[in-house]
């Protein structure tokens, strides 16, 4: 088969960046340790990529979602320090954790009876303070079967952290009572958000996720993060348009005046979403704005080339994606922003 072309689509990775990102949390979470949120393809940018680049910076506990994401986190560390939120929802799951050495996070008291019949060995448990996700009741602490656990950490997650609301208080409130009832090792509840409310939220391990890929969920934040993902596309066409001609889908844009545009490599199938078309544009070289025209396609873009006519095919544009800008200009979270982003980027 022939050699594959380059894609018309990159997606730099400021591995400072993203190092300086865990190493300023781990500063913020005082006395505590620092673990790092590792799910959903670290939110998008790669395991492959960032998790090298974590381990390196100091952190030793990582967190995923799903069983099938343990294997990439394990080519990189020990799978003895990564943890799987979801925990162990049946016989297979359970297996699987033995005979990697992950570490399911139990989650309910039928996760906690499965877990010891397997004779699964150390585990960590998700308490529910509030959020009414993931976890166990706070009246089911005392169970049988939560005493037989051999508990790592025992965790909770905050709900509202990225606000200043009164649900925080009453969720620490709710985790400070349970721990003296539950034999186990460490502590933990911080998120990102969660180091940011202060050091009697960091117990003995935070678990930053968003804030490690550029996300500022508190303004306690904005001085000491740092924007770590930079997509870029490349011009697929140039085409001049007359006064009183059609763009895209819907032909939702018309002309006023003879006009220079490109069609860019880059749409709604790359996280690119039509959220973005009201603040929309592309940068050449950081700096001159070249404005969206007409509505965003699967796979592609149009942009107004008047200030930079000597663009041709092939020229690379910067996608504006610092986080809480884009959030604040596309009203989606920063969450989703990063965790949409396509697997088309190289």
């Amino acid at each position: 088969m022939a050699d594959r072309p380059p894609s018309t689509l990159r997606l730099r990775i400021d591995q400072k960046a993203l190092a300086a990102n865990w190493q300023a949390l781990d500063r913020l979470s005082g006395r505590a340790g620092t673990g790092a949120a590792v799910k959903a393809d670290c939110y998008g940018l790669g395991v492959d990529r960032c998790v090298p680049i974590l381990k390196k910076a100091g952190c030793e506990a990582f967190f995923v979602a799903h069983w099938q994401e343990v294997e990439g986190v394990a080519r990189h560390v020990d799978p003895g320090s990564i943890a799987v939120l979801h925990g162990c929802t049946n016989e297979a799951e359970a297996a699987y954790a033995i005979a990697t050495g992950a570490k399911p996070v139990i989650n309910s008291l039928e996760q906690a009876r499965r877990w010891t019949e397997a004779d699964g060995g150390p585990c960590h448990l998700m308490i529910d303070t509030g959020i009414n996700r993931l976890g166990i009741a706070t009246h089911e602490c005392s169970d049988p079967a939560i005493a037989a656990l051999d508990i790592d950490v025992l965790m909770s997650h905050l709900a509202c952290a990225d606000e200043d609301s009164a649900m925080n208080v009453r969720q620490l409130q709710r985790f400070r009572d349970i721990i003296p009832a539950i034999s186990h090792r460490t502590t933990s509840l911080a998120n990102s958000a969660g180091i940011a409310l202060g050091s009697k939220y960091h117990f003995d391990l935070t678990r930053p996720g968003l804030s490690l890929y550029g996300g500022v969920p508190r303004t306690e934040l904005s001085e000491v993060i740092a924007q770590v993902a930079y997509p870029q596309a490349a011009i697929i066409q140039r085409r001049s348009i007359r006064a009183g001609e059609k763009v895209g889908y819907n032909a939702t844009f018309t002309a006023q005046h003879d006009m220079e545009i490109g069609v860019v490599s880059i749409g709604y199938a790359d996280g690119f979403l039509r959220a973005n078309k009201q603040e929309g544009a592309a940068f050449r070289d950081g700096q001159t704005r070249l404005p969206l025209l007409g509505k965003i396609s699967m796979d592609m873009v149009v942009v107004d080339c008047s200030e930079a006519p000597n663009l041709r095919e092939g020229d690379w544009l910067d996608i504006p994606y610092l986080l809480p800008e884009k959030s604040g200009a596309t009203g989606l979270s920063q969450y989703e922003l990063l965790t949409v982003l396509g697997d088309r980027f190289a």
